[in-house]
């Protein structure tokens, strides 16, 4: 039997919160043996945080009335007994709703007016803004209460049509799209901007977020939803109806927001919702299912996908089902299908990417930390022979040995210098990094765009301001790459040089790939294009509607700088930590040598017992150098969750003893 979407995100919430732990502990080992330098806790930390923190967001789109919400429902919220978000007959989520879970929050609704899309600010700056929010409490044990208060997605309120068109809900140009006026005048419109439901629902305590989006006029005005939102989305389930087919506003939304070449095709799942209007009491099954076959294959023709990604489904009756029980419905209803293609499409994709992400990362960590115990190893090699040359010998032999090792301490201290200047050419690069993707240089290159997005009336040469503004950020970030290709051929010769004069075991840590971040400005540039169409003229002449078409725009670029000035950071940081290890090590490793000469003059046994000792510590560092291996291999093994048993979290500690 396929595993549903919420067993397979159950099972991958398990195997993080596991996998979790289980670095967490593996850094304790390795602070407890003194493996733990800058670079390797800093790498640890963002592949907890990576794992712990890890969030996979489902975006539910279509058209008003398609069943969005029922469809979350049957999906999600079955286990209640009942409908959680509204669901009735007609126009019911009127505003985008983000559902997830924060332990720091209470279970909450809070919504945000719609009057403050008069205003500037972006949706993710007024997320920092919670009173600005209504909130309303939620009791997560009372599924009555929580339907009730969920309504509210749904309220509206009446303007007119003037103040519809500063809001973003009427356009003059398209009037077939815009809500009807009644008898005094007004135009109906949501009373809510943006909803987030917070609660501690099983899986959304797991990571999962779930975006609830309403129609084409709602997503169109609001751009951060197309910019940020519906575009970072691991899948999107595109819902029709199966009983109407792809309508034109169906392909308006298609086409603007949800086709893109460069995205992985899985992550898009079409459902043809609402299949039990087609069945007919006085049409055979067989003549119905062929119905609901040429719609499917109708639909897919259309979209220009294939077919076998439009999925039809009643939500409905798969809701129904799962309430009573009713298997046979359940088949029916063909939801159990839906959801073995987003466990296989999302979940799949999803532990395959942070899984192979997670393996890259232990892998250089294993490769960092095991240098380090190479260098100790090798150091109490020449230490052993060393002392095993002085076996025999006068004490003036040995004095003359404490003299030699004094004066290669010096020597290597001298040799700081060199180290010194490496260092400052190395953070003079890296400042020429940070200025290029630095808050001030964005906000510079921003400068000419926003300067026409805020022209009064129709905005001339916004195209061109927009696609000189992406080909400067381009331009900025290969700049970013050759300056790096240029740190990176510097630290190797560095390191090459070092390794050579003093024996250590420096490599170049891997330099960081920034093409996904080029790729990235690509999906931000097409997402945004459909605003500059000649059909949003009118749109963009709002200087409200551009001013938020600017921040959202900023938002976003200024979140993939920060991720790939990250990247770099992490870079450097490696290079500079293992540089700081080799150099401690080997100024302890001068120091343990004079205090044995030292310790050799002092005591006629001494060289023999000292000969011992680092017999041992070598012993313990072979033991340790299996045991890192043990450890890192295991968590390499374990980055696929299908491969991986998953044990009892409190008997992890159990995998990992101190040596």
């Amino acid at each position: 039997m396929a595993t549903s979407f919420n067993e397979q995100f159950d099972l991958h919430g398990t195997w993080r919160r596991e996998f979790a732990l289980r670095l967490k502990l593996l850094a304790e080992w390795l602070n407890d043996h003194e493996l733990l330098d800058a670079a390797v806790e800093e790498r640890l930390r963002r592949l907890e945080a990576q794992v712990r923190v890890d969030k996979v967001m489902v975006a539910f789109v279509g058209e008003f009335s398609r069943g969005k919400s029922e469809l979350i429902n049957a999906i999600f919220f079955a286990g209640y007994g009942r409908r959680i978000m509204p669901a009735s007959a007609g126009r019911t989520t009127m505003c985008p709703t983000e559902m997830s879970y924060d332990a720091d929050v209470p279970p909450c609704l809070r919504l945000l007016p719609i009057e403050t899309r008069l205003q500037p600010q972006a949706l993710m700056e007024w997320r920092m803004v919670p009173e600005k929010w209504t909130r309303i409490d939620l009791n997560v044990h009372d599924p009555k209460q929580l339907a009730e208060a969920l309504e509210k997605v749904a309220e509206t309120r009446h303007v007119t049509p003037t103040e519809a068109t500063a809001l973003g809900f009427w356009q003059t140009e398209t009037p077939e799209d815009n809500p009807t006026v009644n008898a005094q005048g007004l135009v109906e419109v949501p009373k809510w901007r943006h909803a987030l439901i917070n609660i501690a629902h099983p899986l959304l305590k797991q990571g999962l977020v779930i975006l609830d989006t309403p129609g084409l006029n709602a997503i169109g005005a609001e751009p951060e939803l197309t910019v940020s939102l519906i575009p970072q989305a691991h899948a999107v389930v595109f819902i029709l109806g199966a009983d109407t087919g792809v309508t034109k506003s169906d392909l308006a939304i298609w086409r603007e927001h949800l086709v893109d070449d460069s995205i992985d095709a899985s992550s898009r799942l079409v459902v043809l919702n609402k299949i039990d209007t087609l069945w007919d009491a006085l049409s055979s099954p067989a003549q119905v299912q062929a119905q609901i076959e040429r719609q499917q294959a109708s639909t897919a023709e259309i979209l220009g996908i294939p077919r076998q990604q439009v999925i039809p489904v009643s939500a409905q009756k798969g809701l129904v089902a799962k309430v009573t029980d009713d298997s046979a419905l359940l088949e029916l209803s063909c939801l159990s299908t839906l959801e073995d293609a987003l466990s296989r499409g999302i979940m799949g994709q999803r532990q395959k990417m942070l899984g192979s992400a997670i393996f890259s990362g232990i892998s250089d960590l294993q490769a960092e930390t095991g240098r380090v115990i190479h260098m100790r190893r090798r150091d109490l090699t020449e230490q052993l022979m060393e002392l095993e040359g002085l076996q025999g010998k006068n004490s003036a032999v040995i004095k003359n040995m404490r003299s030699r090792i004094s004066q290669e301490q010096t020597e290597f201290d001298l040799g700081g210098a060199k180290i010194h200047a490496v260092r400052s050419v190395h953070l003079k690069l890296l400042r020429e990094v940070f200025s290029l993707l630095g808050p001030t240089a964005l906000k510079k290159e921003m400068a000419q765009l926003t300067q026409v997005l805020q022209q009064k009336g129709i905005k001339l040469g916004v195209k061109r301001a927009y696609g000189d503004t992406f080909e400067r950020l381009r331009n900025n970030l290969r700049q970013v790459q050759s300056i790096s290709a240029e740190i990176q051929v510097m630290l190797a010769a560095t390191f090459r040089q070092l390794n050579g004069e003093y024996g250590f075991s420096l490599q170049a840590p891997t330099e960081p790939a920034l093409d996904g971040y080029l790729h990235d400005l690509d999906l931000v540039e097409r997402s945004h294009l459909q605003y500059l169409s000649l059909g949003n003229t009118f749109r963009l002449a709002q200087p409200e509607f551009a001013d938020r078409l600017v921040r959202a725009l900023s938002n976003r670029l200024r979140t993939i700088h920060e991720t790939a000035l990250g990247d770099l950071e992490l870079w450097s940081k490696a290079a500079a930590a293992q540089l700081d290890v080799q150099l401690r090590e080997r100024r302890r490793n001068f120091n343990r040598r004079l205090e044995a000469i030292d310790r050799i003059q002092q005591a006629s046994g001494g060289l023999g017992e000292r000969i011992d000792e680092i017999q041992a510590q070598k012993n313990n560092l072979n033991q340790l150098n299996t045991k890192l291996s043990e450890l890192t291999g295991y968590l390499m093994t374990a980055t696929d969750p299908a491969r991986c048993a998953v044990t009892d979290v409190a008997d992890a500690s159990d995998v990992i003893e101190l040596v």
